[in-house]
């Protein structure tokens, strides 16, 4: 197994931990940049969350 494929192993298994840090993350840069690109932030942010309640493949 590659390290893309722990890596995506990781992720899948910790989806809300992910969809959360992502979250976090689009805060602080949102804040850092004063609302510059929120409308960007919010479609990254929309992406993590759809990630997090997609369904186990196979």
């Amino acid at each position: 197994m590659g390290i893309f494929d722990k890596l995506k192993k990781t992720a899948t298994d910790n989806k809300d931990k992910v969809a959360d840090g992502v979250d976090k993350a689009t805060d602080v840069v949102d804040d850092k940049t004063g609302g510059k690109f929120t409308e960007h932030l919010d479609k990254v942010d929309d992406a993590a969350e759809k990630f997090a309640n997609k369904p186990e493949e196979g």
